[in-house]
């Protein structure tokens, strides 16, 4: 029965999906912010005036789950994925589903930030910090000041059931001696709530409904810049970091269009595509946005991606044991 609700999901969303993939030259599936998703398309087929790009955007973990679906109907839609991270796309990888492509464009990459296959390619260095209110009665400079009296019930973060990047940084912070699993456990026990996505995590904590959030950097500081009331803190221990990889699916229906778009978002121009929206680009020599630190005393924590794939469904269950399972 679960198999054949799949299946029907699938059919459902490319019966639903087909009326303008069909149009397509290059189907795009991304969890990038809807704006920031049109810039980087509309980017693309400026540089590539030939090629009419439909897009979908959704959380990671609801991006997989639509292709899952499509396949499972027989009729996968997406030629390409932009999505947050690394593990998800070696998932993509172990199973079969990505296409190898060498970029030329990787070239001017470290070769830390993209698979040696060619199957995936990180774009952009994403951190998770801390945002406050400028209202609030305490600046935290430290993850575990979240756990303080001053903080109890004032902390929202996103839930790794919705968001990749929010999956990552849970990890990366679980394997943190100082952190762990205690961390999160106690942040629960401090009235922390998890749920949605950054998106929600930044209304609330701009709106003063919580005082303190976990999020992705470039949110905060773009808002901020907008006069928004928030400051963002890089903290003491370090943070987590996504790459927002560029894959091909091995099913891709417009392989020379996907690999055009690959090198775009590679390329120093779709670089700075990025950069001018807010995000830290993975190129290097690249300048960094506005509002952000010099790179290299932002402290990165290490994540294993093999490791953390692993273990993702019982990081999951760890987490859900805490905050519940929306």
């Amino acid at each position: 029965m679960k198999t054949f609700v799949s299946a029907l999901a699938g059919l459902l969303a490319v019966a639903l999906f087909s009326g303008s993939a069909v149009a397509a030259d290059l189907v795009l599936y991304t969890s990038q912010p809807n704006e920031d998703a049109q810039a980087t398309v509309d980017g693309f087929m400026a540089a590539n005036p030939g090629i009419k790009v439909d897009w979908v955007r959704d959380g990671t973990p609801q991006i997989i789950a639509k292709l899952q679906a499509e396949m499972q109907a027989g009729a996968p839609v997406a030629d390409v994925l932009l999505i947050a991270d690394t593990v998800t796309l070696e998932r993509l990888k172990e199973a079969g589903k990505l296409m190898a492509y060498k970029s030329p464009e990787a070239a001017n990459y470290d070769p830390a930030l993209y698979d040696a296959d060619g199957y995936y390619y990180s774009t952009k260095l994403i951190t998770t910090g801390i945002v406050y209110n400028t209202a609030a009665s305490m600046k935290p400079t430290s993850w575990q000041d979240l756990t303080k009296p001053e903080a109890k019930g004032l902390v929202a973060m996103p839930s790794p059931l919705a968001s990749g990047a929010a999956l990552i940084h849970a990890q990366t912070l679980a394997g943190v001696g100082s952190l762990g699993w205690d961390f999160y456990k106690n942040l629960a026990a401090n009235g922390a709530i998890a749920s949605g996505g950054n998106g929600a995590v930044l209304k609330a904590v701009a709106s003063g409904e919580k005082a303190y959030g976990m999020i992705v950097d470039y949110m905060p500081i773009r808002e901020k810049a907008k006069g928004a009331p928030l400051e963002f803190v890089f903290p003491t221990e370090g943070v987590s970091a996504v790459t927002e990889p560029v894959g091909i699916l091995a099913s891709a229906k417009h392989v020379d269009a996907a690999k055009k778009f690959v090198d775009y978002a590679l390329s120093e121009k779709g670089q700075q595509g990025f950069l001018k929206l807010g995000y830290i680009p993975a190129r290097n020599g690249m300048q960094l946005p506005a509002g952000f630190p010099a790179r290299d005393s932002i402290k990165v924590l290490p994540l294993n991606a093999a490791e953390a794939l692993k273990n993702t469904d019982q990081d999951l269950k760890t987490f859900s044991s805490y905050y519940g399972s929306k």
